[in-house]
């Protein structure tokens, strides 16, 4: 039987990776400072581990694991990674995580990780005009984040592939662009925005208003989970490609157009109160010529299918909450 290791396995993309193993006859060792808020995980082992721990990553990467999927860090929505407030942990939590994983994995004869980078590490000067934000993977240089957070997952992914070219290793390197869907974190800061829209209309009345930072002309691309999933895999598994690689859609929308579309599938009326707060870049699109060419693969999914899956469950858990 293969195994495989999902660190971050307490969380949104970490959970829905592991149900993946599973339907594929792994058997799974999860590993989080946290077990999963949303849904029981389907793990064999599930451990509780500070990643942040040496010791802890030795006791966890124990074996020559057939697979393993290093998306534990300490990210959020806008709330928490552009505010300021944050940026320190942020910036030690994840890479002291990633610099354990990348040297332990190395020690232990593990030949590949993979690693989930983000698209906040492209730089915001080619991000400022919201219909033609420049995206491609070769766009990264020269480097200007516009968040810490960004600049940590940039220098992470310098250092996996680091490890590829001095010790033989083959690591791969995936950038996500705002990964949504059910059984991910919807209150509390740390949601994202589709999470967040949804959640504010499943609480409001037709014909109330919601409150939006920015003026939402701001532009973003979102991936349903199952799509990323299927592109982590299928990154992993490729013989002769380490990225770092897209893996997104490529369907740009405005965040007012987001709350539209959600609001339309609750068939409510929605007016929009947009008030002053952390915003990000001004356009943000997935480029997917580059996974299509490596993989012959890319997303495909309308937002409009991933987004009313993910209002029926958010909608459920406002609806148990009121109760």
């Amino acid at each position: 039987m293969k195994t495989a290791l999902v660190l971050g396995a307490g969380g949104f993309i970490g959970g829905h990776l592991v149900k993946r193993l599973k339907r594929e006859g792994f058997w799974v060792r999860g590993v989080d400072l946290k077990f999963h808020e949303h849904a029981e995980t389907e793990a064999d082992d599930f451990v509780i581990a500070d990643l942040r721990q040496q010791d802890a990553v030795h006791r966890m990467i124990d074996r020559n694991f057939d697979e393993v999927y290093q998306l534990a860090a300490d990210m959020g929505g806008a709330g928490y990674i552009f505010t300021g407030e944050h940026d320190a942990d942020i910036m030690h939590n994840s890479a002291t995580i990633n610099l354990n994983v990348a040297d332990i994995a190395h020690k232990r004869n593990i030949k590949k990780v993979f690693y989930s980078s983000s698209a906040c590490m492209y730089p915001a000067y080619n991000q400022e005009d919201p219909e033609n934000p420049n995206c491609k993977e070769e766009s990264a240089y020269p480097a200007a984040p516009d968040s810490e957070y960004g600049w940590e997952k940039l220098f992470s992914e310098r250092l996996f592939l680091a490890y590829n070219r001095n010790y033989g290793m083959q690591n791969r390197v995936a950038r996500f662009h705002n990964i949504f869907g059910p059984e991910g974190t919807w209150e509390g800061g740390k949601e994202k925005a589709p999470a967040a829209v949804c959640r504010k209309i499943a609480m409001a009345k037709s014909g109330d208003a919601i409150e939006l930072w920015g003026d939402g002309k701001q532009t973003r691309s979102f991936l349903y989970v199952d799509e990323c999933v299927e592109g982590v895999l299928r990154l992993t598994r490729c013989p002769h490609f380490e990225g770092p690689v897209n893996i997104g859609s490529d369907e740009m929308v405005t965040i007012n157009q987001l709350v539209d579309m959600v609001a339309d599938i609750a068939g409510k009326k929605i007016e929009k109160n947009h008030i002053p707060g952390p915003t990000g870049v001004r356009g943000r699109n997935s480029e997917n010529s580059l996974i299509q060419e490596k993989l012959g693969w890319a997303p495909s999914q309308t937002l409009r299918e991933g987004l009313e899956k993910t209002y029926e469950w958010i909608e459920q858990q406002v609806r148990r909450n009121s109760r």
